[in-house]
């Protein structure tokens, strides 16, 4: 049988494998979030400020971005098989996160947080090139799928933390680990790579320079920026803002506010099968164009619905987590579709970096601004400048005569 109808033949098993995978995503991700739902109760035993209590998410994300960093420079999917690392991490992972439950103090929760986000880089990214080595045609899909559980599993913490308004802090830790464990079993036991070979994708630094002097490639890094001025942002924060909203005790904690967290966060898992189908029909500038318009939308009504009915805020928070995730995988393929195949490993690795480095700031910016303004109600009104600018750059894009290389000449 020729390469072309081997290549043209879909795998046997690749949707199993996609649904062991996602299940595997969806555990090991749940160990990202989850200092940041049960903030409330780690800055009452700690004495935490908001702004402080900022840090037990930025450790996160400042671990991610050195652990992919490291990934790419040492290219370690392609020197381990991905179901070993992924599972190697998720362990790491879990560990690092139930040494939370230990009580190691503000600066030690910090380290550990950064452990858990530079082990976590070697889930993200590896899981993504596994799914690709099983799918050819609906690989759009698949990795929609992903993204999706990566979403889903950020939001199960909240879910731990809601389910009584009297869960002890650190049995939300050690569910959270235990998804994360049983998770790294699913990887090493189930999940194996596929029969199409992933092409390598290296971090070349010296490539940088090139990216940068893309102008198509500088477009969609806009949109990417964009979409992560807000994406972390909200997600790390929405719980403090939903709790200001309904704790109408003044505790501080609110289960209320925690279950309503998770549902926004884990409804963004239908924004990424929309994104990809959409994409698919109308293309990845209009797509993303218009789910960001639509989420600035949100961000820029939130504020006016915080003292409204509930079913009113519930219905905005949930339009803003579905559409808030939704074009989230179509700047990655936009990359592919666009950049010269000489450095599209450095052009993807330079988009994550400067992503996550945004979130950094972010994340650190929003209790800042509660504090200067008073309250949660009108803060997350600065998050619809992420969306503005990333809209506009995409919808530049399109005008650009080679966005016919976006999906398939649907620009």
């Amino acid at each position: 049988m020729s390469t072309a109808t081997n290549l043209e033949t879909p795998a046997a098993g690749r949707w199993s494998m996609l649904a062991l995978l996602c299940l595997a995503v969806v555990l090991s991700f749940s160990c990202w979030f989850s200092a940041n739902a049960i903030a409330p109760e780690l800055k009452r035993a700690w004495s935490l400020s908001e702004n402080a209590a900022a840090w037990l998410t930025n450790g996160v994300q400042i671990g991610f971005v050195i652990g992919a960093l490291a990934a790419s420079l040492f290219n370690l999917p392609d020197l381990i098989r991905m179901n070993r690392l992924m599972a190697a991490s998720a362990l790491l992972a879990a560990l690092s996160n139930a040494a939370l439950a230990l009580e190691p103090g503000p600066t030690g929760a910090i380290l550990c947080r950064m452990v858990t986000g530079f082990a976590l880089a070697g889930v993200y990214p590896p899981a993504l090139k596994l799914v690709s080595t099983w799918f050819i045609s609906g690989r759009g899909l698949a990795l929609a799928g992903v993204i999706g559980a990566i979403t889903a599993g950020s939001s199960l913490p909240h879910l731990f933390r809601g389910m009584s308004s009297a869960v002890d802090w650190h049995n939300v830790v050690l569910l959270s680990s235990g998804a994360t464990l049983f998770g790294a079993v699913v990887f090493l036991v189930f999940t194996r790579e596929g029969p199409y070979p992933f092409g390598k994708a290296l971090f070349d630094p010296r490539q940088i320079g090139r990216v940068l002097k893309d102008r198509n490639l500088l477009l969609v890094n806009g949109g990417y920026l964009g979409h992560m001025w807000e994406l972390y942002a909200m997600w790390a924060w929405l719980l403090a803002y939903l709790t200001a909203a309904l704790d109408k005790g003044g505790t501080g904690i609110s289960s209320e506010a925690s279950l309503l967290t998770f549902i926004a966060v884990a409804s963004g898992v239908f924004g990424c099968f929309a994104g990809g189908v959409l994409s698919d029909r109308f293309g990845r500038t209009a797509t993303t164009a218009g789910l960001m318009i639509v989420s600035g939308a949100c961000a820029l009504t939130i504020g006016f619905v915080f003292d409204g009915p509930f079913w009113l805020l519930a219905l905005v928070v949930i339009v803003w987590g579905i559409s808030i995730i939704g074009d989230s995988a179509q700047f990655s393929a936009a990359v592919t579709e666009l950049a010269d195949r000489n450095y599209i490993g450095t052009a993807l690795s330079l988009q994550m970096g400067m992503g996550f480095a945004l979130t950094i700031f972010m994340i650190w910016l929003m209790p800042h601004l509660a504090t200067l303004l008073g309250g949660w109600r009108w803060t997350f009104v600065l998050l619809a400048v992420g969306p503005i600018f990333g809209a506009t750059s995409m919808l530049i894009l399109r005008s650009r005569p080679e966005a016919v290389r976006l999906a398939g000449g649907r620009r």
